[in-house]
């Protein structure tokens, strides 16, 4: 169970009803501070739907964090989502051997992607190195796209974590084909 209580629609404000369209167990979580929810979504629907960077790649970079995180819910969820987005089962299958230093048959631009996102993740962020050769493919608004993906889900394992939120129940099946390391 959460550390937080689930909120129900019934128990939100009028006003605040809307930020359970997608009822999951992090919006009821996050609906617990009404304008830290709307603050957070507001940042998560840029990212899924106004941002013009190649949606199979965000979800690539956000399948990284979620591995290298091993967060169970990240994982589970962006693995569906990922699905309606392109990513195929021969690219998580890529993501998990590039993440152990295998080599692959991934596209280079995907592999650059990982690489930024396992860059990021460890700290402090992307490597100029990493950055350059992705500035090569990339305009300026993409690059600050990626990055704030990246960073964004970096931000989301770790709240996930802290309020203990657990996967549901219909995400467990991603989880059962594609099981994080101990």
């Amino acid at each position: 169970m959460a550390r937080v209580p689930d909120m129900t629609v019934d128990q939100l404000a009028e006003a605040d009803r809307d930020l359970l369209k997608r009822n999951i167990a992090l919006h009821r979580a996050l609906t617990n501070s009404p304008n830290a929810a709307r603050a957070f979504s507001g940042l998560g629907q840029f990212i899924r739907y106004g941002s013009r960077l190649d949606p199979r790649l965000r979800e690539l970079a956000i399948l990284q964090v979620g591995w290298l995180a091993r967060s169970a819910y990240e994982w589970s969820h962006h693995v569906k989502i990922g699905y309606d987005f392109g990513v195929t089962d021969d690219d998580i299958g890529a993501l998990i051997a590039e993440s152990a230093g295998q080599e692959t048959l991934l596209d280079p631009l995907a592999k650059l992607v990982l690489r930024a996102a396992r860059e990021a993740y460890a700290g402090p962020g992307v490597s100029a190195a990493t950055y350059d050769a992705l500035a090569a493919h990339f305009d300026h608004e993409r690059m600050v796209d990626l990055v704030l993906v990246i960073a964004f889900y970096c931000a989301v394992v770790r709240v996930l974590a802290s309020l203990d939120i657990r996967v549901e129940p219909e995400y467990q099946a991603y989880l059962d084909r594609y099981p994080l390391p101990a």
